[in-house]
């Protein structure tokens, strides 16, 4: 038995300790493993014809390659947002070019793929990965290939599971700055506007706001008013003994009648970047109160450095049972967290919703800010 793991999208802490998980209990049941490099990338870029540069592309995995490796955050594997089925002009390797074509929009290199995934002898792949990757990684089963998923992502958003690699650590870390940027604020007398990465799904900035006890938080999920906005912090600001107020918001949060700030060129996957809504907010609230903003952008710390401790059970863990599904000759699955339980979905699950913050039970949208009903039931981050 030979397996294969890559890692794809943004980087998060817990991807290496779910890593030599995997191949710990790979070489336990006598298996290969190998290591895909650059997400998708590393099967697109793979040259069948010419192997001097697939060192670049493919790294066999043992105990020694990955002993030290849970330490630290990121993927020691590196990542990318390669999308084969999607693959730019531009980006197209130049030894899959044909001579004199002209290449119009995203081209599918995924019979390429599924080549270079046979002449490796891969005979299951495990991709971690956020409901872009994985994606990816259903389109190469529904192709035949045996693929068992692990869910990760700091914005904790891909469908099916109540919890994904990563979103822990990113909730903790953004505590902890928003607590260091308390000091700041007081002492400068500001409203401090920190904006979180999360795309389009409001976790992050609802659950670090709950947890910091922030005045107020902005969600993508709910469009805000301005002024509303304005009066609610100036009035949290005056009713501070040591005058400053906090608010957090989602990269994707957008005002009542308008659209998410985005930037940049659409990536293989169809998005743009997102991000900037926090400094708009800010000089808003300044010309409409006269008061000075502290805007931080948080972005990339959230997802720096070694996991915490739950991120390192859930990596451990997710490994675990994606291993025991390869032993079982399982294919097509994901594997998940629901309501505290372990579990695994069918991959295509990934498809048949979106995920976002449930808003009647965990927000006030008059006042912009947690308000949690009850938890009785509810998911440990209640989502």
């Amino acid at each position: 038995m030979r397996i294969a793991v890559l890692t794809g999208g943004g980087d998060v802490p817990g991807l290496n300790p779910a890593i030599k998980a995997i191949v710990n209990r790979a070489i336990d049941n006598g298996y290969e493993v190998l290591g895909i490099r650059r997400g998708w990338a590393g099967l697109l870029e793979y040259n069948l014809e010419d192997d001097r540069e697939n060192w670049r592309c493919v790294v066999p995995l043992d105990r020694q390659a990955v002993r030290r490796v849970d330490r630290t955050g990121g993927t020691f594997l590196h990542t990318s947002r390669t999308n084969p089925a999607r693959v730019k002009p531009n980006a197209i390797p130049e030894f899959l070019r044909e001579e004199g074509k002209v290449y119009e929009g995203p081209q599918d290199f995924t019979p390429h793929v599924l080549k270079v995934i046979e002449a490796l002898g891969i005979d299951c792949l495990i991709p971690i990965g956020g409901d872009d990757t994985l994606s990816y990684g259903e389109r190469l089963h529904n192709e035949g290939v045996r693929v068992i998923a692990i869910p990760k992502t700091m914005d904790n958003d891909v469908y099916g599971t109540d919890y994904c690699i990563g979103f822990s650590t990113a909730v903790t870390r953004s505590v902890q700055f928003i607590h260091n940027l308390r000091t700041a604020a007081g002492s400068h007398e500001r409203i401090a506007i920190v904006e979180l990465f999360g795309r389009n799904s409001g976790e992050t900035s609802l659950i670090s706001a709950y947890l910091a006890g922030v005045d107020r938080a902005l969600i993508s999920e709910v469009p805000f008013n301005i002024e509303r906005v304005a009066e609610l912090i100036l009035k949290d600001k005056r009713d501070n003994p040591s005058n400053y107020a906090m608010l957090t918001i989602s990269e994707g949060a957008h005002q009542q009648g308008g659209i998410p700030v985005e930037y940049g060129e659409e990536d293989a996957y169809g998005h743009r970047k997102l991000g900037g809504i926090g400094e708009i907010v800010g000089e808003e609230i300044k010309a409409l109160t006269g008061e000075n903003i502290l805007y931080q952008k948080i972005g990339y710390l959230m997802r720096s450095g070694a996991p915490d401790s739950l991120d390192l059970m859930v990596a451990a863990n997710y490994a675990q049972m994606a291993m025991g599904l390869v032993e079982r000759g399982e294919s097509g699955r994901l594997v998940c967290l629901q309501r505290g339980v372990y579990s695994d979905i069918p991959i295509s699950t990934l498809s048949q919703g979106i995920k976002r913050v449930n808003v009647p039970e965990l927000y006030d949208i008059e006042e912009y800010r947690p308000k949690i009903r009850h938890v009785f039931g509810m998911p440990m981050f209640l989502t």
